[in-house]
């Protein structure tokens, strides 16, 4: 007996439109099956069916099940797939990226291996964290002084907004129980936004390893995304989270986060920044060309590709 499909898979121009889909569905606790070319959700409160091409990205979260033949609808609808821990605060694993085109990849590989393009992404990257500063002249060794000293006003102040007594960042990496319960508030806010900004990557098909200010890691991209949103987000959900108990605080902290995430639409936000940091208003992407495969010759000219 066969197990492979005669069906022709759809070209993406039949397909909903990224822009038209919902940004992210996510589940838990639930098995996933296929039935025609929707997915059906099966819990303890019954069965739904969800048209598999109305979703951008697929998270799923502890308790899941997944059958081959729904990954391969989901797959032949461009729909992207990241395991997440609870409510999308860790990121472990993803399928295929959301998008078919290579336009976002390019274009961020495209600015990173240019030294000066480099360095005007970085500077974009401050301005969007402290837009009431002008890092326009800095060099990059002057940013990192300049973030530096304003991730160290950002816990003065929050200390003494919430009360909660501060003495400096302390992390031990793999001995979480080392800090003091802030400090431990802290790394649990920084590795959720680690997380949720590598499953974002992960769904728009951009290169984790290629960033701009962190460099040499394989998630450096990673770090500068979730970095982008420490000092408003992460920082004061940390504090806000010690200044109530010093009981589980690593587990309170995230659930906070992920209340916070939810309400201020954090991932849509995401999606937006890493356009606008890649891509100028100008040369931005155009989802309706998303199937077009062309060949590049050495004077970057582009030729039809498929032709002998």
């Amino acid at each position: 007996m066969t197990t492979i499909g005669r069906r022709p898979a759809g070209s993406p121009r039949e397909l909903t439109r990224a822009a038209d889909r919902a940004s992210f569905l996510y589940l838990e606790r639930c098995t996933i099956h296929r039935d025609a070319n929707a997915i059906t959700i099966e819990d303890a409160e019954g069965t739904t069916h969800i048209p598999s091409a109305t979703i951008g990205t697929l998270l799923l979260g502890p308790g899941t099940r997944i059958t081959h033949q729904a990954m391969s609808v989901l797959g032949e609808t461009g729909t992207g797939i990241a395991w997440v821990g609870e409510h999308g605060v860790r990121y472990y694993a993803s399928g295929r990226a959301l998008s078919r085109t290579a336009g976002l990849a390019e274009a961020q590989a495209s600015c990173w291996a240019n030294r000066r393009t480099r360095l005007d992404v970085a500077r974009a990257m401050y301005r969007l964290r402290f837009p009431d500063d002008d890092p326009s002249g800095c060099t990059r060794q002057e940013l990192l002084g300049r973030e530096g000293r304003r991730v160290k006003d950002c816990y003065r102040t929050q200390a003494r907004r919430t009360g909660v007594p501060w003495n400096g960042r302390r992390y031990t990496p793999g001995d979480f129980a080392a800090a003091d319960p802030v400090n431990q508030a802290v790394t649990a806010a920084a590795q959720a936004m680690y997380g949720i900004a590598h499953a974002v990557v992960a769904a728009l098909g951009c290169s984790p390893a290629l960033g701009f200010i962190h460099s040499g890691h394989e998630l450096s991209f990673v770090l500068d995304i979730a970095d982008l949103y420490k000092t408003e987000i992460g920082i004061p959900i940390a504090f806000d989270t010690a200044a109530t108990s010093a009981e589980d605080i690593g587990t309170r902290t995230r659930r906070a986060l992920r209340d916070r995430i939810h309400e201020v639409r954090l991932l849509d936000r995401i999606v937006a920044d890493i356009h606008h940091l890649l891509v100028p208003a100008e040369g931005a992407i155009a989802f309706d060309d998303i199937d077009e495969v062309t060949l590049q010759t050495d004077r970057d000219l582009r030729l039809a590709a498929g032709i002998n």
